[in-house]
């Protein structure tokens, strides 16, 4: 029987999603903006067109919520709540809603404690995507996603990046493959509301991540700069209020997960060797005449 996964919002994790499921079992469906055709797959314009959930049995929902709430629930709720098909649904939240840890480890079983609005955002999403009645619903709170087309390569050659100091400050990341595959494995054994951290092994200061980027491009680290004395967007800053260590064990006990990427270090390897770094160096200029 074929299925049909519906994504709210076709973006980097929902493409590679999308390309890890066979095409002769699946019918994939995306949603834009635009509409415009990606990767061969059937895409809608929303908002502004009408989303039918007939014959729809996944849904995997990545649109980010605002002060205003989910926007998919906003226009879908009913929908969703009445669709007779659904045999999953995911949701892709994130791990800012645990807030500052000062460090130390978190899991799913501990509460969510947001201190930013974007944290406390997620969380009142997440709340009510749980609220519909027999939904059967998984929820994926993600790590700084990174992959091919998002990496730290850009920032360095063009000579934008900058290694921002902050004692003790730790970040969990995940490469966009694993994501895909913590999903794949969840809609191949589905456990409805269960909730999954997505992360990789190893929680790492931000600079060491960018010196080895720089390492592997051959390039001088770029110069320290204390936190306290960086320029930054206010978005930018508050990534840096918040400082914990997110666990993964539940997806590899539970999904039975083995990442393809377990540290920074094999996934920004594996970036580097896959994109085209000339197009990140700036065009020359013109001769004088």
């Amino acid at each position: 029987m074929m299925k049909t996964l519906l994504c709210l919002g076709y973006g980097y994790s929902a493409r590679a999603l999308a390309r890890l499921l066979p095409a002769d079992g699946w019918r994939v469906i995306g949603t834009s903006r635009e509409g415009a055709a990606q990767d061969g797959i059937e895409m809608l314009t929303w908002p502004g067109t009408d989303v039918s959930l007939d014959g729809v049995t996944h849904i995997l929902s990545s649109i980010a919520p605002n002060a205003d709430g989910d926007p998919v629930l906003d226009s879908l709720r009913d929908k969703i709540a009445a669709a007779k098909d659904l045999q999953w649904v995911g949701y892709l939240s994130t791990t800012v809603v645990y807030g500052d840890h000062d460090g130390g480890w978190v899991d799913e079983t501990m509460p969510i404690t947001p201190a930013a609005n974007r944290g406390k955002w997620r969380a009142q999403a997440e709340a009510d995507w749980q609220s519909i009645d027999g939904l059967p619903l998984h929820i994926f709170r993600l790590a700084g996603i990174y992959g091919p087309g998002r990496g730290p390569f850009a920032k360095l050659m063009t000579g934008k990046a900058r290694l921002i100091i902050k004692p003790g400050q730790v970040f969990s990341r995940i490469h966009v493959e694993d994501i895909a595959q913590v999903l794949a494995a969840s809609i191949s054994q589905p456990n409805p509301g269960a909730i999954y951290n997505v992360c990789d092994d190893v929680p790492v200061p931000p600079q060491d991540v960018l010196s080895y980027a720089a390492e592997l491009l051959g390039l001088v680290m770029p110069p320290e700069v204390p936190f306290e004395e960086a320029a930054m967007t206010p978005m930018a800053r508050s990534f840096y209020s918040e400082n914990k260590r997110v666990s993964n064990t539940l997806i590899k006990q539970e999904l039975g997960v083995q990442l393809q990427y377990p540290d920074y270090r094999t996934g920004l390897k594996a970036v580097f060797e896959a994109e085209d770094m000339e197009r990140f160096i700036p065009p020359a200029d013109p001769p004088a005449l």
